[in-house]
């Protein structure tokens, strides 16, 4: 059984074939795991989402921001915007077990065995891996529950920018919601700051990725993400950065987890809109 994680797809389904092509899978040995953003900006969400929804155990998938927002536009809580590739799957006939089995993904999975941790876009600096399964856990309760309606009401927002133990409500989940799928820059004390997008060194001096942050509490974790397509493929610091700008005409990439030392894979990918780094 081999065990292969794979960057932010966001509905370019010819390039995840050809990738999947390219690493030999075989749906009845191997094991995918995804970074989140399965859908939205490329041409054929519906298409991934079915297509990784039938592969049933076979993936993991964490929950990105442009899942959430389709979970959001779908609740209509959210309006839909000006990149959004989102209506397929919104008239789809089998729309709503789609959007269940989404809504039902987890925004953090750990593998004891091979001792990886997948997310969709980055941790706070004062988190600890036992910190983030149970605030993970927290946040997927909510999502998975009676209060996901109301909670993507208020999901949308940069603040609070940092944690504390005593938030409450929705504040407190907002916080959750934007590290695990929004997260890239910080500063030295922790606070979030969701506005930089490019990549290290563009950003204000103050200010470094997430991961770099000293003291980051996670760090003798081995932590896999995609969202930053601005940082492209990135192994150091700890942790395996997987989102190559698939999107913007770059590269689909893919890691195998089981394997010393790792094995990296990529395939190139048409240009389906103009880079905003999101």
């Amino acid at each position: 059984m081999a065990v292969y994680a794979i960057g932010d797809v966001q509905g370019c389904y010819p390039a995840l074939m050809r990738l999947l092509t390219q690493i030999g899978f075989n749906p009845d040995r191997d094991r995918l795991w995804f970074t989140g953003d399965l859908v939205n900006r490329g041409p054929q969400s519906l298409e991934v989402l079915r297509f990784v929804k039938s592969l049933g155990d076979r993936i993991v998938c964490v929950l990105g921001n442009h899942d959430l927002h389709l979970l959001a536009v779908a609740a209509g809580t959210a309006k839909h915007k000006k990149r959004d590739t989102l209506e397929g799957i919104l008239r789809a006939p089998d729309r709503q077990d789609l959007l269940h089995w989404l809504q039902t993904r987890p925004l953090l999975h750990h593998d004891n065995f091979l001792g990886y941790t997948l997310i969709h876009a980055g941790l706070l600096p004062p988190w600890n891996l036992t910190d983030a399964k149970n605030l993970a856990h927290e946040a997927e309760t909510i999502l998975r529950g009676d209060e996901a309606d109301e909670f993507f009401r208020h999901m949308y927002g940069d603040l609070p920018d940092h944690w504390n133990e005593k938030l409450h409500g929705f504040d407190r989940l907002r916080v959750i919601i934007n590290a695990f799928t929004r997260l890239r820059y910080c500063d030295l004390d922790g606070n979030m700051d969701l506005r930089p997008k490019g990549a290290p060194g563009s950003q204000p001096a103050d200010l470094m990725p997430w991961f770099q942050i000293p003291g980051r509490r996670s760090r003798e974790h081995k932590i896999i993400f995609g969202h930053w397509s601005a940082l492209g493929l990135w192994n150091a610091d700890g942790v395996i950065g997987l989102d190559s700008g698939c999107l913007w005409g770059r590269s689909l990439s893919a890691v195998r987890l089981d394997s010393s030392p790792l094995e990296f894979f990529s395939v190139d990918c048409e240009p389906y809109q103009i880079p905003d780094n999101d």
